[in-house]
């Protein structure tokens, strides 16, 4: 399961996130290319753009559902200042 504290510094802010758990298999860029890229220096993926429509959300979680080692989270928004983000 994702945690908001481990979180890369790539993500925009918002509702889902990636944390230092991913392992760059490139399956949510797959499944949602419009809200995730890659950080190639770092070897792992987050979220560029927030989906704001239900088809883009529903997107995105089937990403999160789908991830296998569960590094992408959908609770980003429960901590409005954020806590300091894994840094690459």
């Amino acid at each position: 399961m994702a945690r908001v504290v481990d979180r890369y510094k790539d993500n925009v802010s918002g509702k889902f996130y990636t944390d230092s758990q991913c392992i760059d298999c490139d399956l949510c860029r797959q499944t949602a290319p419009d809200f995730f890229s890659r950080n190639s220096e770092g070897g792992f993926s987050f979220v560029s753009t927030q989906p704001n429509s239900p088809d883009d959300i529903k997107l995105c979680q089937q990403a999160l559902e789908e991830c296998p080692v569960e590094a992408i989270g959908n609770d980003g928004e429960k901590v409005p200042s954020g806590p300091t983000p894994v840094t690459t």
